[in-house]
C-alpha cells in the first residue's frame, strides 16, 4: 500500500496562502475606506468570503492583485449600500516620509505658489484641496502617488485598461494643479515665507 503525501489541514493552507498579502491588503483598505475600523472590517470582510474558496485561491497565479480586486469590489458595494463618501486628509493615510515624496512631486507643478510657502505649512493646504477631489481621484491619487503603485497593479485591480490609468492620473494631476492656482488664499493662510 502506498502512502499518500500529508495534505496539511484546510485553516493551515488558508492561513498559509492569505497571510502574506493581509497588511498589503490592510493598506489599501486603509486607503479606500480612510478608518483604521473599516479597513480592517473591510478585509476581514473579504478573508471570511474567500475561506470556502481555498480550491480557487490555490490555483490563482498572481494571488495580490487578485485579493485586491476582491477588495476593491467589497469597498465598492459597501459604498454603494451605504452611499457614503470617505473624507480623509493625506496625513491621516501616508507615513511622514511618504507625505513629503508626495508633496515634493507636486510642488514642482506649482513651483510659483509653492516658492512663497513652507514644505510643513503645505501639508494644510494640499489637504484642504485633496478634499475636494472627487473619492475616485483622491484614491487613485494616493494609491500611484503616494503609495507607488504601479500603473499596470492599479489597472489590474480596477480591472480597466493601463492607458485609462495613465489618463486618470494625468486628468487627477491637472484637477489638483488647478484646484491650487484657482486657491491662493489656502497658501496665504499656510503663511507666506519672507524674502
Amino acid at each position: 500500500m502506498a502512502l499518500l503525501p500529508f495534505k496539511s489541514s484546510r485553516p493551515t493552507r488558508f492561513e498559509k496562502l492569505v497571510q502574506p498579502h493581509l497588511e498589503p491588503m490592510y493598506r489599501f483598505a486603509f486607503r479606500l475606506a480612510g478608518q483604521q475600523q473599516d479597513a480592517e472590517d473591510l478585509v476581514q470582510d473579504v478573508v471570511v468570503k474567500l475561506y470556502p474558496r481555498l480550491d480557487e485561491l490555490e490555483s490563482i497565479e498572481q494571488l495580490r492583485p487578485w485579493l485586491n480586486r476582491v477588495l476593491y469590489r467589497h469597498f465598492i458595494d459597501q459604498v454603494r449600500r451605504k452611499g457614503r463618501r470617505a473624507d480623509r486628509l493625506v496625513s491621516d493615510v501616508a507615513e511622514p516620509d511618504q507625505q513629503a515624496r508626495f508633496l515634493d512631486s507636486y510642488a514642482a507643478d506649482v513651483p510659483e505658489l509653492v516658492d512663497q510657502i513652507s514644505a510643513e505649512r503645505l501639508k494644510p493646504v494640499m489637504d484642504s484641496v485633496i478634499r475636494e477631489l472627487s473619492p475616485d481621484q483622491r484614491t487613485l491619487m494616493l494609491l500611484h502617488d503616494v503609495d507607488g503603485w504601479s500603473q499596470d497593479d492599479i489597472a489590474r485591480v480596477l480591472e480597466i485598461p493601463v492607458g485609462t490609468v495613465k489618463s486618470r492620473i494625468h486628468r487627477c494631476r491637472a484637477a489638483l494643479k488647478k484646484k491650487l492656482l484657482e486657491k491662493p488664499e489656502l497658501f496665504q493662510q499656510a503663511g507666506r515665507v519672507e524674502q
